[in-house]
């Protein structure tokens, strides 16, 4: 049997409308996943993809920047699909300023989309993985960020440092339950979060010198390493953080 297979598996993907979590949505669902996408905008895009890989696809609309909206959003993909059996926390947001002139309102918008909703998502994922006593895979999205402090990120720099950290804690409580828990940290990857350092010439030239690989990254290049975390193949995988990032952090 092919261990990457997701027949029968239903995964909730955040912020599937574009970008990174576009691209894993249509790489589980090319897997065998059906797909149930959250987030804020219509992700018209991804369910045509979706569909045409013959998956079901269906959309629960929510504001990840409240998190307390998290049980609701695990309640409306469960009558939707009947099953949660991989969450993909991909959802975030970046906010650039100074340290001297960071703001509270942007620091407090990006921990509660990119940490906060991280955290409470993976909760009410895996409160029902156990009821239904499935186990179940719940897959993070770090950053080169988890690992570097960056520069005039401040809020984007704490949250994913975050998210490794709680990715780490839930593997070392989940477990023995059936439950993996990783993530996975892209390197510069060509998106609507990085449009800004690749119209800034200076940074865009300095990035680019620094990546082995020479070149920004596809969002579907970092679509594999989510099916693989989704599936058989990564059961004895757990708390780990993947870089996948074109050799950035080996120079």
């Amino acid at each position: 049997m092919n261990p990457f297979d997701l027949s029968g598996r239903k995964a909730v993907v955040s912020g599937a409308n574009t970008g990174i979590g576009q691209a894993i949505a249509i790489a589980l669902a090319q897997a065998g996943a059906d797909i149930v996408a959250v987030g804020r905008t219509k992700p018209d895009e991804t369910g045509a993809a979706v569909q045409a890989a013959g998956r079901q696809f269906h959309v629960v609309d929510a504001d990840l920047g409240d998190p307390s909206r998290a049980g609701m959003v695990v309640q409306e993909a469960l009558k939707h699909a009947g099953a949660v059996d991989i969450l993909v926390n991909n959802a975030g947001i970046i906010r650039r300023a100074e340290a001297l002139e960071f703001t509270v309102a942007d620091w407090d918008a990006v921990m509660n989309v990119n940490l906060k909703s991280v955290f409470f998502l993976a909760q009410a994922a895996a409160r029902e993985m156990l009821r239904a006593g499935r186990g179940g895979k719940i897959i993070n999205i770090a950053s080169m960020l988890s690992f570097q402090g960056g520069i005039r990120v401040a809020s984007y720099t704490a949250s994913k440092s975050g998210v490794a950290g709680i990715t780490r804690l839930l593997a070392n409580e989940w477990a023995g339950k059936g439950i993996n828990v990783n993530a996975i940290a892209p390197g510069y990857v060509a998106t609507n979060n990085t449009t800004a350092l690749r119209n800034d010439e200076t940074r865009n030239r300095e990035i680019l010198a620094r990546i082995p690989a020479g070149r920004w990254a596809k969002p579907e290049e970092i679509a594999g390493a989510a099916v693989f975390l989704a599936s058989r193949a990564a059961d004895y995988v757990h708390g780990a953080v993947i870089p996948v990032d074109g050799g950035w952090l080996a120079r």
